[in-house]
């Protein structure tokens, strides 16, 4: 056995390569930035070169800091939903589309009158939106013909990034579930679902089970990536599920809570089930499935806020930041910011309404409400949602003994002991920022026979930090407000949010 494995994570603004011990410590780390492009309004791409000309520049900032003879094996983990469509030699012939881009919304409505909301969510696992890749292809069928002419393969960003590295067209399941065309429970491309689309199953790339040796890399990618040829590539697993691994979520009452960007949380559990409280998806654990909720905006209407509303506010001689000084006047603030209250729907929401014309709720304004107040609110908003989507994990969990927390979020106090006493539910620290990361390592750690199986694996590279416990005074007074206001304010606004976005368009918004 050698020292060290390779965990890549490719997200949707950088590329982090990191080299970890059998122990879960991180060894050497390097990153890249990735670029993102939005040639329209809503929409979202990448260059799928740049996905492998960054992982090269990361890998290159990280073996530089190794013995690159100690390393055992590679695994990536990547941004989901995303993908590319290729020619026959692999080379992109349309930038690739992202999983937050939101052209597709004919598309939606189409699929649902052609294959059905419930048959599709019932062989997918997921409610019929704009996150999985199917809509988006199919816009690019209806919209680029001529880039239909030109494609030989859709790939996601995991088995276009292995094509490179092993010269062979394969994937993992965990890693393409999420493009919607893949049949949960027979464990292959949903042959019904792809013909309805006039496409065949071969355009898409051969399935593995996460964890799997997919091949070696070849001797033209050893050159390029200054790896050894001949080293094992992993199969791996979308970034919630690796995220999950990482967590150590592994059906042990614990439930993954990675506060980033969006706000994920996420259980492992061994029988196929779907509701629209959460999304179904393979899980990193071959064999067991990822079962999902989401936040779509999360950490970045904290980011919002504090853009739009802290940076014009702070005085640029104090010694704290804006950041710090507003969380410290909004811990001041009882439960409940004194009346005021939001429901976090900034970017649309998807678990459990799944409403891509949702809009922000914010009531109760009063004159003496101020910027901490709303600070709070915001906070207590994302922790009242949590505690909704929550619930439907907890009835398939039965035994929910915590959250553990990762990601940029988790290192806001406030925000993690406010979750807590809202959800009622204590609340640890992963031990490493780089969780989503360390899913990736674990797999190729087992592959190379470290430990005899993943969850074998989790439990010993994976550890947490503080604990922090529900407040029961806290607790009982949020629970109050989620049954008597919170989770019935969008069902009663739904319909006029819908009209106020028809009769004034988005982009008048912005303007």
């Amino acid at each position: 056995m050698k020292n060290l494995v390779i965990g890549i994570d490719i997200s949707t603004t950088a590329c982090k390569a990191i080299a970890w011990d059998i122990r879960g410590n991180i060894i050497a780390e390097g990153k890249s930035t990735l670029q993102l492009l939005q040639p329209q309004p809503n929409w979202y791409e990448q260059d799928a070169e740049d996905w492998w000309y960054t992982m090269c520049m990361t890998l290159e900032d990280l073996v530089d800091q190794i013995n690159i003879k100690e390393v055992d094996a590679l695994c990536i983990t990547h941004q989901r939903e995303s993908f590319v469509a290729v020619d026959k030699n692999y080379n992109p012939v349309y930038n690739a589309i992202l999983w937050l881009d939101a052209r597709s919304c004919q598309q939606v409505d189409f699929l649902k009158k052609l294959v059905g909301d419930e048959k599709f969510h019932r062989i997918t696992g997921k409610p019929l939106n704009m996150n999985p890749s199917v809509s988006k292809i199919l816009w690019l069928m209806q919209n680029r013909p001529e880039i239909i002419k030109r494609t030989y393969k859709f790939l996601d960003v995991h088995a276009f990034l292995v094509n490179r590295l092993i010269g062979k067209c394969c994937t993992s399941l965990a890693s393409a579930d999420p493009m919607g065309l893949i049949d949960m429970q027979k464990h292959t491309w949903s042959g019904d679902l792809i013909s309805e689309l006039n496409l065949r199953t071969d355009q898409f790339p051969e399935l593995v089970q996460p964890g799997q040796i997919l091949g070696y890399i070849n001797k033209e990618s050893a050159g390029i990536v200054n790896l050894p040829a001949g080293l094992p590539v992993i199969a791996g697993a979308g970034d919630g599920q690796c995220a999950g691994l990482g967590a150590d979520a592994t059906g042990n009452g614990r439930v993954s809570l990675n506060l980033g960007t969006a706000i994920v949380s996420g259980l492992i559990h061994p029988h196929y089930q779907t509701d629209k409280a959460f999304r179904t998806l393979y899980a990193a654990v071959a064999g067991q499935y990822h079962l999902e909720t989401v936040i779509q905006s999360g950490m970045f209407l904290i980011n919002w806020f504090v853009d739009k509303f802290m940076r014009q506010m702070t005085n640029p001689s104090s010694t704290v930041s804006f950041e710090n000084e507003i969380e410290m006047k909004a811990e001041k603030i009882p439960p409940g910011s004194q009346g005021l209250m939001v429901v976090p729907y900034w970017n649309q929401v998807m678990t459990p309404y799944w409403d891509p014309e949702a809009a922000g709720i914010t009531v109760g304004w009063t004159g003496a409400h101020g910027m901490e107040h709303f600070y709070r609110a915001i906070l207590e908003g994302i922790a009242l949602e949590q505690r909704m989507l929550g619930a439907a994990l907890a009835v398939k969990t039965q035994d929910l003994k915590g959250y553990v927390v990762m990601g940029g979020g988790s290192y806001n106090n406030l925000l993690c002991k406010i979750i807590a006493d809202v959800t009622g539910i204590p609340i640890r620290r992963a031990r490493t920022k780089e969780a989503t990361c360390l899913g990736a390592a674990i797999l190729a750690a087992t592959a190379a026979d470290w430990y005899p199986d993943v969850l074998t694996a989790a439990s010993a590279m994976t550890g947490t930090l503080d604990h922090i416990e529900p407040d029961r005074d806290a607790h009982a007074m949020y629970e109050k407000l989620y049954q008597e206001v919170y989770h019935t304010l969008f069902p009663a606004l739904q319909n006029s949010l819908h009209q106020l976005t028809r009769l004034t368009s988005r982009q008048d918004l912005k303007k």
